[in-house]
């Protein structure tokens, strides 16, 4: 598909006024530039590989007193993932204000940049800098990049804004497939520190790529052959929600809550992934077949991203999300039982599904806003919907981490000592289900009047 009209450059490079596509230009061109973002941020799905050997940085083979532990580790997840969900909500508006562009090369500084910091924790042996570089300055970095190119892809494709956003967010679920093996491997070679400093300067320089490619199309251009609809259906409506307006909906809220759901009971285990693995199966898988685990993981999370959000185009979004949530139950319940059998197979196999899962509800959500509250705010109702997913990096690696300890303490083998944490994700899946099966459209009285309606944010 080409584009029909285009408008002048003009402004500095990082200006939105540049990356206006001309006539001609092939939107095709615009997921590249996406996934050179998203397969650099989510890298933070892999950063379960460093757990173990930040244990051991003073010890060397063995934990020493002085080492840190992994539950005081776990934070350093949890900070990232508050901090994307709130550079997401209180960076939405301007990201569409400024364009891809800018946000993406904003992206790229804050998130390289705080690995450098990481490393110099490291160095020192001071776990706050850690938290301050990888958890505050790279979170900021992974909230403004994951949201900077979701409302480009779907005005480009708004033919089919679910296969837009899973082509946007695919590239977060398999940055770990790269990022895992390559984080191993810059270990062996440089240690930790060395580790976290290489790959601050190689996520900064894709990063800048997906800057640099990027294209928004010109206002009302739409792709040839395709005409908007006119009328409202069942949940998708052509009216719109003010963002601002749209907090005061219980859709919102619903939405917040099944996403906060969703997460939380995904990113616990997947925090853990390589660590979870070894203890449920010790001597039987290893640190290198952990990682291997790990990124098999985020293939299927990238996968699914694709395969979910574009189903959702085809049989809705409500009822995608009633399979997350009905087979994730099921799914979570029969973990500990995969265990106990020692069935390597069957907990790889239901873990792949439930990250699937867990993808696809990423990808899918932007799409079922953009059906709920219409298309002109919907990249900043999105980032103030992310905040579920700040709430949620907190809650689910806590659940995993504390109670796997508190098992741990009262003597429960390392195997077993996740079982509870299971059911407790089922039984959240589960509140996630009644949730979804409550939501219905905005009442119209929410809806933005034709003549008082605000100028659309950019692209």
């Amino acid at each position: 598909m080409t584009q029909r009209t285009g408008t002048a450059a003009s402004g500095g490079w990082l200006s939105r006024e540049r990356t206006v596509a001309g006539p001609g230009f092939n939107r095709w061109m615009v997921p590249p530039a996406a996934l050179c973002i998203h397969l650099c941020i989510g890298q933070v799905y892999a950063f379960s590989v460093f757990n173990k050997p930040m244990t051991m940085l003073i010890g060397g083979t063995e934990p020493a007193a002085a080492d840190w532990t992994i539950s005081e580790l776990g934070w350093i997840f949890s900070i990232a993932i508050l901090f994307l969900g709130l550079a997401a909500a209180f960076g939405g508006t301007w990201v569409e204000r400024v364009g891809p562009r800018k946000t993406m090369a904003t992206a790229a500084c804050l998130f390289g940049g705080g690995f450098v910091v990481a490393s110099l924790g490291v160095v020192w042996h001071q776990l706050w800098l850690v938290y301050l570089g990888y958890g505050v300055l790279g979170g900021c970095g992974l909230g403004l990049g994951y949201i900077s190119p979701v409302k480009t892809l779907m005005t480009w494709f708004p033919d089919r804004p679910g296969m837009a956003t899973g082509m946007a967010i695919m590239g977060f679920g398999g940055g770990a497939f790269i990022a895992s093996p390559l984080s191993v491997l810059l270990m062996s070679q440089f240690g930790v520190s060395g580790a976290f400093l290489a790959l601050g300067l190689i996520y900064f320089t894709y990063m800048m790529v997906g800057a640099i490619i990027v294209r928004v199309p010109a206002r009302d251009w739409l792709p040839e052959g395709y005409t908007p609809p006119r009328t409202s259906k069942g949940m998708i409506t052509t009216a719109n929600v003010h963002v601002d307006e749209a907090l005061k909906t219980r859709q919102f809220w619903l939405l917040w809550g099944i996403l906060f759901l969703n997460v939380t009971a995904g990113i616990g285990v997947l925090g853990q992934a390589s660590l979870m693995s070894q203890e449920m199966f010790p001597g039987t898988i290893t640190a290198a077949a952990a990682a291997g685990f790990v990124g098999l993981l985020s293939l299927f999370n990238m996968a699914g991203r694709f395969f979910w959000a574009s189903t959702s185009d085809y049989i809705g979004r409500k009822p995608t999300y009633m399979i997350f949530f009905a087979l994730g139950v099921v799914l979570y319940a029969l973990v500990p039982t995969a265990g106990n059998m020692g069935s390597i197979v069957f907990f790889v196999a239901a873990y792949a599904v439930i990250l699937s899962m867990y993808g696809g509800g990423f990808a899918t959500i932007p799409a079922y806003l953009k059906d709920v509250f219409g298309k002109d705010y919907v990249g900043a109702i999105h980032g103030r919907l992310l905040t579920a997913w700040s709430a949620a990096g907190i809650v689910g690696p806590v659940l995993v981490n504390y109670l796997r300890e508190f098992q741990i303490d009262a003597g429960v083998p390392k195997a077993d000592a996740y079982t509870v944490t299971m059911y407790i994700m089922a039984g959240l899946l589960a509140i996630g289900l009644v949730l979804n099966f409550l939501m219905s459209p905005v009442h119209r009285k929410h809806h933005m009047q034709a003549d008082a309606r605000a100028k659309p944010l950019a692209a």
